[in-house]
């Protein structure tokens, strides 16, 4: 048995053929003591070399519930109400202490995952310019530098959308 720490990448590709090798080796003779001790080492360059960062709290909630088929409205019950689940999942809330004990147990996820701190959306505010009447986000009335451009709330977006035989049709 000639091991020797893994300090460069040819001294990594060395220690992972000599441990394919000795992979099958059975518990408690040299070789699979051989192949412990490399999985260590191999491991632990790994580790520093090749880390991988774990998804924000909200990706990994996201990927669980793919693997458990769930959607939103199964998490009410961990999360809250519909309306705090969508924001939750589209990243306009942060989650609380008691979400993520909630989520820990039912999506088996480490708390130490979800206590990541993970950027919130900013929410889009749409202005009315007055020139045709024309909803715009605040980045576009700012390049287009509307002296006119005054704040529009929700309800003056559902009224502007107007159906049409089931099209939507800005008036």
């Amino acid at each position: 048995m000639n091991i020797s720490p893994i300090k460069t990448e040819s001294d990594y590709d060395e220690a992972l053929k000599r441990f394919e090798i000795l992979f099958d080796s059975s518990i408690g003779t040299l070789e699979g003591d051989e192949a412990e001790v490399l999985a260590i080492l191999i491991d632990e360059y790994e580790n520093k070399h090749f880390s991988i960062e774990a998804p924000d709290p909200i990706e990994a909630i996201k990927i669980r519930m793919e693997e458990l088929n769930l959607k939103g409205i199964d998490m009410i019950d961990s999360i809250g109400g519909e309306s705090t689940v969508s924001a939750i999942l589209n990243k306009r809330r942060k989650l609380t202490v008691e979400m993520i004990r909630n989520l820990t147990i039912k999506l088996n996820l480490s708390p130490k995952v979800l206590i990541n701190d993970y950027p919130l959306r900013k929410r889009r505010i749409l202005y009315n310019t007055n020139q045709n009447s024309r909803l715009v986000t605040v980045s576009e009335a700012v390049k287009s530098k509307s002296q006119h451009a005054t704040r529009t709330s929700k309800l003056q977006v559902i009224e502007k959308v107007k159906f049409n035989n089931g099209n939507k049709k800005k008036s």
